[in-house]
């Protein structure tokens, strides 16, 4: 079944989803986390995955396959990983595995590697960094498919999801209709204001009439 509200996420970009969220004073701007291999807008329902230093007393599994496993066709993954900076979260095996299953993207809070890889598969890979170190002695993979502290926000197993080149946000699936509404709603002034633009109307005059108000409420 088609999810009709990541198709409408899809259309709007994060600077708009961002200032829904601010609008309705709600947290889920994430700072910091950018595309490492495909630049393209992504947005699907979320699957977590949660790593932390490797020990005896954690089982051995290879990070993120559970998740990849039980992801539906344009799911997000979203990775948890702020042990370690020498240890990637992610990797081109991986990334190969959820392209061939149909999943949107990867989002990792931490680093990640294989990039090159990541692209010739043309799959999205964001995070704070890319680099070669393994995960294997460093860390571990300790939950999947539970919340998780993205960026210092509560991502959940079913939050939405939108990435671009601007970052990345999550809408709690609690909130999603009231957020995705809001967002549609400044994207659509935003469009009329370059429209305006366009048709040699002064930027000034433009910015100036509704810009400031443009996240106020409906009924403020």
């Amino acid at each position: 079944m088609t999810d009709n509200i990541v198709d409408r996420l899809r259309q709007i970009d994060t600077c708009a989803v961002s200032d829904a969220l601010d609008a309705l004073g709600l947290k889920g701007t994430v700072i910091g986390i950018k595309p490492i291999s495909v630049l393209r807008r992504v947005s699907g329902r979320v699957q977590t995955v949660k790593l932390d230093h490797a020990s005896e007393n954690v089982p051995k599994v290879h990070l993120c396959s559970a998740a990849v496993d039980a992801a539906e066709s344009g799911d997000v993954i979203v990775v948890e990983n702020h042990a370690r900076e020498d240890a990637a979260g992610w990797g081109g095996i991986l990334s190969t595995a959820a392209a061939h299953k149909g999943l949107s993207a990867t989002i990792v809070d931490g680093p990640v590697r294989d990039a090159d890889e990541s692209r010739d598969v043309d799959y999205p890979v964001f995070a704070r960094s890319a680099i070669p170190f393994t995960a294997r002695g460093r860390i571990a993979e300790h939950a999947w498919n539970i919340p998780v502290d993205i960026g210092g926000v509560t991502v959940n197993p079913g939050d939405l999801v939108l990435a671009d080149g601007s970052g990345v946000v999550f809408v709690d699936q609690n909130r999603e209709e009231d957020i995705v509404a809001k967002a549609e709603e400044i994207a659509a002034k935003e469009a009329a204001m370059a429209a305006a633009v366009r048709k040699g109307k002064k930027v000034s005059d433009v910015m100036g009439g509704d810009y400031e108000n443009m996240l106020l409420q409906k009924d403020q």
